[in-house]
């Protein structure tokens, strides 16, 4: 197989409405009532920590980071990860997940947060959040709300529910 990180690139603003007709083919328009939607309402996603994948010219992936607020704490919610149908089980979207992390830390970033499948995320090492603790902006599957600690312990002292950090980037 090719190293699928060759094809992987920041998001430019030229890149959006390709990004945004993969997501509506992906997610319909039921994507508008989820939880974290509702997130990436209040707050634009961060162009610095979204990537694309190219691939013969054509835009074949996509997934955004948004800033976010936990209580005091600010990380990211990552979402949509989305890849085109015919490219799917091929590495693009692992690929785009070891890379948006990665750039992630590497900004400083303490934690991201997603809704999504736990067997899928896992291998990159999200584990489920206590909704006792952590809530959503709306109804979610307990066992799908998740976080990735890119600082250790961060998880521990997450409180309050997840909106949209329009004032920028995590510190």
């Amino acid at each position: 197989m090719t190293d699928q990180t060759q094809f992987i690139r920041p998001e430019r603003a030229s890149d959006i409405p390709a990004v945004e007709a993969l997501q509506a083919a992906a997610f319909g328009p039921g994507a508008y009532t989820r939880a974290a939607f509702r997130v990436r309402e209040q707050a634009d996603h961060d162009p610095g920590l979204s990537f694309v994948v190219e691939h013969d010219g054509a835009l074949i992936a996509s997934v955004w980071l948004t800033p976010v607020r936990v209580g005091a704490d600010r990380g990211t919610l990552l979402g949509p990860l989305v890849v085109q149908p015919e490219y799917k089980s091929m590495g693009f979207g692992r690929a785009l997940m070891h890379h948006c992390l990665a750039a992630a830390k590497h900004a400083g970033c303490p934690f991201v947060v997603l809704v999504g499948d736990a067997p899928y995320y896992g291998q990159f090492g999200f584990v489920p959040l206590s909704i006792q603790r952590v809530q959503m902006p709306g109804p979610v599957d307990p066992a799908r709300l998740l976080v990735a600690e890119l600082e250790p312990g961060v998880a521990a002292r997450l409180q309050g529910m997840v909106v949209g950090d329009a004032e920028g980037r995590p510190r």
